[in-house]
C-alpha cells in the first residue's frame, strides 16, 4: 500500500468516525424537535426516529399555559439578570481591591476567596436553607439572587484577577497623577481594559445560573 493510499484510507476512516460522533450528538436534538411537533397519538404509535406528519403546535401552547412556562421563564430571567449585574459589580470592585490596591489584610482575603472555589456546593445547602427559612426568604426570588451572586464571586474574582494582573500599574498611576479618583479610575480605566474578561465571566455565569436546578429545587417549591 502506497503512502497516498494509506493517507486516503486514514482520512476516510477519520471522517467516518467524526460523522458517526456527529450523528450521535445531533440525534437527541433531532428527536426532541420532531417529538415536540407530534400529536399524542403519533408520539405513542410512531418510532422515535420517524418524522412528524405536521406541525402540531398545541404542545407548545400547553407548555406555555398549562405548564406555566411563562412564570418559570420570567423568574429565571429576573434572577439571572439581577445576579449577573451583582456578580460583575462586586467581582470587579473586589478584584481591583485585591489586585491593584495595597492595604492590610489583602493577602488574607485573597486566600479567602480562593478557598471558596474549593468548597463543594452541596455542603452549603442545609445551612443556607435554615438561614433563609429563619429570615423568611424561602420561595422568593431574593434567596436565589443572593445564592447565585455569592456562589459565583470566588470563581469570577479568580478569572478577573488573572486578567487584571496582566496590564501594568503605570497606566493606573498615570491616571491618578492626572487627577482620577478611585471610582473614576475603576469605571473609565479598569473596566474598559478588562472588558474581555468581563464578557467571559458574563457568558460563563449566565449558563451556570440559567441552567441551575439544585438551588432552585432546594429553595423554591412554590409554582408562583
Amino acid at each position: 500500500m502506497t503512502y497516498k493510499t494509506k493517507k486516503l484510507t486514514r482520512s476516510i476512516v477519520t471522517k467516518l468516525i467524526i460523522g458517526i460522533l456527529v450523528i450521535i450528538d445531533i440525534y437527541p436534538l433531532f428527536w426532541m424537535l420532531t417529538a415536540s411537533f407530534k400529536t399524542p397519538d403519533e408520539f405513542v404509535s410512531k418510532p422515535a426516529y420517524a418524522l412528524n406528519a405536521g406541525f402540531y403546535i398545541q404542545n407548545y401552547i400547553d407548555a406555555w399555559t398549562r405548564g406555566k412556562m411563562a412564570i418559570f421563564f420570567k423568574n429565571s430571567l429576573i434572577c439571572t439578570v439581577l445576579s449577573l449585574v451583582l456578580i460583575i459589580v462586586l467581582s470587579m470592585t473586589t478584584t481591583f481591591a485585591l489586585t491593584k490596591m495595597r492595604w492590610k489584610g489583602r493577602e488574607f482575603f485573597n486566600r479567602y476567596f480562593a478557598f471558596g472555589i474549593m468548597i463543594p456546593v452541596a455542603t452549603s445547602l442545609i445551612p443556607l436553607f435554615q438561614i433563609f427559612q429563619r429570615i423568611h426568604l424561602i420561595n422568593t426570588r431574593s434567596c436565589l439572587i443572593l445564592v447565585y451572586t455569592a456562589s459565583a464571586l470566588s470563581f469570577s474574582i479568580y478569572l478577573l484577577q488573572g486578567y487584571m494582573r496582566s496590564f501594568p500599574d503605570e497606566i493606573l498611576e498615570a491616571a491618578v497623577i492626572d487627577g482620577c479618583g478611585i471610582y473614576t479610575l475603576l469605571y473609565h480605566i479598569v473596566v474598559p481594559l478588562t472588558k474581555n474578561a468581563i464578557i467571559t465571566v458574563l457568558v460563563i455565569q449566565f449558563f451556570f445560573k440559567w441552567n441551575d436546578l439544585l438551588y432552585s429545587m432546594t429553595f423554591v417549591s412554590s409554582t408562583e
